[in-house]
């Protein structure tokens, strides 16, 4: 058992547990809004006019960005897997301050060259993740906790470009300035909500005896649970490509599509849409705190992924035919987008390992998911920018979303009837079968 020491952390081990929960969710939360200060403050600027080797600038940016965070995740499947706790604060504050610095060099040298520092950005930041969650992972709160805090990457992108828009607009700070001064905006509160997490008690005895206990994995561990999981690991890795892809293009590019769509100059317009919607599915994810029972919990998760491919799908169709505006299309789409991407990050993965009672942890399902999801998302903004040149960013979008839908749909309706069966090959109808499997 993890050692308590004096302090803080001794006095709050002896709260409530719902206490620990909103503690860390804040902290949680907090963190990552921050994080998304050093990620997305560039993405307030559209660098028109700028093109190397006939390719936008900004698309440059991104793919450096990202191809710096698929480097990140394939790190992350050994690094987040094995990281022990003690030392998972310090990481934090460290890897984001090695991003901050990226932008300061952004800032101070000269283009095409300075494309390379958001190469560098990418690298640590997707590795914070990982760290926040396994504070998260293993406790009965754990919906609830995740679910605040993935609110955070919806209620984040849009107020980062808003700070970001309004930088450039009313204080006259450049597009290669922006990213380093939002970044600056956070340093104090990212130290403060840093500590506050790390005095978080781990899970307690209930906790583990419900969700099962979560270890680092060694190498063979984590081949041994691709090997049992696979069918199923490889199905929705793919679902999860897509999204990723889906949710990197409209963060990355979500100016150029209002832009499309006439929104040019409406500063406001993208936290009027990820706030509310940041609400919505806060409250649904947090409901499944209430699902005692593993495995329907596990298929609740697959009904809400498939709600939200259905609902991408026909907010795509009716904003093609004229039945529906820019805004209700672009709630619609991050509604489906967030109900089906949201589970994969707290829930999918959670009680994918407390149903089978499979000693593992939830940072390493995450990598592997992202090592894959974020190739897929240097694949997609490679075709926009080398594919059809009349095809501009919002019809570009509107495309994608039909894609993204139909993959959606077929590809985890098969991943819940693999599960299902996964369930009775492993247990049969038996809690004995159960309990003695979990001892394996």
């Amino acid at each position: 058992m993890q050692k308590i020491t004096t302090g803080l952390k001794a006095r709050l081990i002896q709260l409530p547990p719902v206490y620990t929960a909103i503690l860390c969710s804040v902290a949680a939360f907090s963190i990552y809004v921050c994080t998304y200060a050093f990620r997305k403050g560039f993405t307030a600027g559209t660098y028109e006019g700028e093109k190397l080797l006939g390719i936008d600038f900004k698309v440059w940016l991104v793919l450096a960005q990202v191809a710096g965070y698929a480097l990140s995740k394939f790190i992350g499947v050994k690094f987040i897997a094995e990281v022990k706790p003690n030392g998972r604060a310090r990481a934090i504050l460290g890897l984001i301050g090695i991003a901050w610095l990226s932008l300061l060099g952004f800032a101070l040298i000269p283009a095409p060259y300075n494309i390379a520092c958001f190469f560098i950005n990418g690298i640590p930041l997707g590795l914070i993740w990982g760290l926040i969650f396994s504070y998260i992972e293993g406790r009965k709160s754990a919906e609830f906790i995740g679910a605040v805090v993935c609110t955070s990457f919806i209620f984040s992108s849009g107020i980062i470009k808003t700070i970001g828009r309004l930088m450039m607009t009313h204080f006259g700070v450049t597009e290669l300035w922006v990213p380093f001064i939002v970044g600056l905006l956070f340093v104090i509160p990212l130290v403060f909500f840093v500590y506050l997490l790390a005095q978080v008690p781990p899970p307690s005895a209930e906790d583990v005896k419900h969700r099962t206990q979560r270890l680092p994995m060694t190498g063979k561990e984590r081949k041994a649970f691709v090997r049992f999981f696979f069918t199923g690991l490889v199905l929705n890795i793919i679902i999860y490509v897509f999204l990723t892809a889906m949710r990197d293009f409209r963060d990355y590019f979500e100016v150029e599509i209002w832009t499309d769509f006439g929104y040019r100059d409406n500063l406001n317009i993208y936290s009027q849409i990820d706030i509310p919607i940041a609400i919505i599915v806060l409250i649904l994810m947090s409901l499944i705190l209430l699902v005692r029972n593993n495995f329907l919990a596990l298929k609740l998760a697959h009904v809400s992924i498939i709600l939200g491919f259905v609902l991408i799908g026909l907010g795509a169709w009716t904003f093609q035919h004229g039945m529906i505006g820019p805004k209700a299309f672009m709630y619609a789409i991050t509604l489906g987008l967030y109900l089906s991407y949201v589970p994969y990050s707290i829930l999918f993965f959670e009680r994918l390992i407390a149903t089978f009672k499979y000693k593992s942890n939830v940072g390493f399902m995450i990598y592997l998911a992202d090592s894959a999801g974020y190739l897929g998302s240097v694949g997609v903004l490679l075709f926009r920018q080398l594919g059809p040149a009349n095809l501009s960013w919002g019809n570009f979008f509107i495309h994608g979303s039909f894609i993204v839908s139909v993959v959606g749909i077929i590809g985890i309706s098969l991943s819940y009837v693999y599960f299902y069966k996964k369930k009775q090959s492993v247990y049969g109808w038996s809690p004995r079968k159960l309990i003695i499997r979990s001892e394996i």
